[in-house]
Order: C-alpha cells, then structure tokens, then sequence
C-alpha cells in the first residue's frame, strides 16, 4: 500500500556556512515521504474517523488546504477509497493544483480573501458551504482536530531513535499540529526538550496583528486551536527574504532544500547551533522540499519582483519581550519561559 511509503524518513546534519565547524543542527528530512510532512497526519485523521465512524466508507472528505495538506489527503483519499475536495486560494502554486488534479482531487479556489480573516477564513466558509451542500461530507479540520497532534508520535519516535535524544526542538508553526505532537511525544522521553517555534512575519499565532504574507505553509490569519502555545519555550518570526535566502544557501551547500518553512527554520536552528554550547542536540522539522517552490522561491523574476533577492538575515535577531511591544518586519525573537 502506498501508505508505507510514509515515514522512517532519515536526518540530515547542517552545519558550514549555518554555524562554526564542528557544531549543526539535525534536519529531519519529510520531503521524502510521497506528499511531505502532512501525509502524516492526513493518513492518520483519515483512520481514526473511520474507526470511529465519523467518516463512511466512500464519503466525501472537504477540507481547506494551501498545498501539503491536501497532498496528504490525495493519498489517504487513494489508500481508503475517498473522493477528496480541497478548498484553496489563489496562492495555490500551479504544480500542487496539477499534482492534487492528477490525483483525482477537486480544487475549488475562493477568489477573494475574508475582510476580517483572510484567505483562511475565506477557504473555511467554503468548505462550510460544501459541507452543507453534501450530507454525509467529512471535514478533518486540520487546525482543530486532536488527531492531527497525535499523528505526529511516530516522528517522534524516529528521532529518538536516530539521535538518541533531542534538547531543542525546532518547529514551523502553522495548524500547530507538529510542534504539537512533536513535543509531546518527545517530552514523555526527555522532560527538558525545548520547543522553539519559527512563526511568520504578518501570522497572528503568536499575538502580531495579521498582515498579507508571501509564505505560505507557516503562519496563520487564524488563531489555530491545535498550537500548544503552552508548550512553547520561545518563538521567532523570520520574514519572507530571510528564508529565501536560507533555502537558497542551503541548496549551494547542503543539496538538501525545502519551502518556506524550511528557510525559516533553517534561521532559527541555525542561530541555536551557533549560540547554544556545542553539546546540545537540536532537531529540526524540515517539512517539505524544494519542487513546489519553482515560481516562488527558487524563481529570481519572482523574487526580484519581491525585494527577496541577497538579503540574508542579521546575525542575530531583534528582540520583544511581549507581542504587543511591536510590530515585527525581520527576523525577531521573544522567550516566553
């Protein structure tokens, strides 16, 4: 079954020009399941609705996606025999639309964003409609549902295993599902695991006011009830041009790569190799890779047209102390614990 080709995915050590040699972070590499990180929790979801019976055999799953997410369900619709519908905006990469079409999976994409949240409001008062326009519809609610915490155990479990033990955690926050269940599971091991999350510039997870953002993938015009917010140790927003600029290096020196949220965990991860004592053992969640990213990220015309182009971030990052304190625009930290 296709569903065993989704997890035991390997790690990767960053080290030079990220920080000093002989110091690094642990990378663990999800592009190399079909879909990315989220085949996880698709999968997941998708199995315990059916056990308990939300979820009838053939029903139609309706769920708003920006990408990986829907991917995910494009394989659990395929394993378990689901018509899938996904609900996107136009930020939609053109690769993920043709991916998840040749899938089998509808695409319906709003075209215009919520006066109040967003493309993501305007995606969930779709997939409301939709649901009120198919009796017997199932919507895994990403950024709800207990269960996407809960499909995140195994990942936990595999970096144990290959690293022994885990000090710093270093999450991209979006649903919250991975951080989330990340942590959980690796704290039932090792009750000292720090989590840092990397937010976006412009997300309100964390308390910003929302603002439109280029990245996609990390971050929220939402307030997600799956972030554990009192798991957090600290968090750090990183701004589009920052992560640009770390996917980039990471592809001339590492050949390892990814999306948005790797860029910005790549900043962050990499700050904590360079800072922390040289024995401490951080791990990063590298959720996807670089394919989907072709027009975006990987595209000088777009990045160009962006401001996006040889602007890496400072060597260190500015500081708030509460979320209200200001506004952020780069690279920012605050320690909540």
């Amino acid at each position: 079954m296709s569903s065993h080709l989704v997890g035991g995915t390997p790690v990767r050590l960053i080290t030079e020009p990220f920080a000093p040699a002989g110091r690094g972070f642990w990378a663990k590499l999800e592009a190399v399941n079909p879909g990315g990180l989220k085949d996880r929790a698709a999968l997941h979801i998708v199995e315990r609705a059916r056990e308990r019976g939300e979820l009838a055999p053939g029903a139609m799953i309706v769920e708003s996606t920006s990408g990986t997410f829907g991917l995910g369900l494009a394989l659990a619709g395929i394993v378990y025999g689901h018509p899938v519908t996904v609900v996107t905006d136009p930020g939609m990469e053109t690769l993920v639309h043709r991916l998840l079409t040749a899938y089998g999976v509808r695409v319906v994409t709003v075209d215009r964003p919520h006066p109040a949240g967003g493309w993501q409001r305007a995606r969930l008062d779709r997939v409301a409609e939709l649901l009120a326009e198919h009796p017997g519809a199932y919507c895994p609610d990403q950024y709800a549902n207990p269960d996407n915490v809960g499909a995140y155990a195994g990942l936990a479990g595999e970096l144990a295993e290959q690293l022994g033990r885990v000090d710093v955690l270093v999450c991209s926050v979006g649903t919250g599902g991975h951080s989330a269940g990340v942590t959980k599971a690796l704290r039932r091991r090792h009750r000292r695991v720090s989590l840092v999350g990397v937010d976006a510039v412009g997300s309100t997870i964390f308390g910003q006011p929302a603002r439109p953002r280029l990245m996609r993938g990390l971050g929220s015009s939402i307030h997600p009830r799956n972030v554990a917010h009192e798991e957090f140790d600290e968090v750090h927003w990183v701004a589009a041009h920052e992560a640009v600029w770390a996917c980039r290096t990471l592809a001339a020196t590492h050949y390892t790569t990814g999306g948005w949220s790797v860029g910005a965990v790549t900043v962050v991860a990499s700050w904590l190799a360079r800072t922390l004592p040289p024995d401490t053992r951080i791990a990063a969640v590298f959720p996807d890779g670089p394919a989907r990213y072709g027009s975006t990220i990987y595209d000088d015309a777009y990045c160009a047209a962006h401001g996006l182009l040889h602007r890496p971030p400072a060597a260190e990052p500015d500081e708030i102390k509460t979320a209200d304190e200001a506004e952020v625009t780069r690279w920012t930290r605050m320690v909540i614990r």
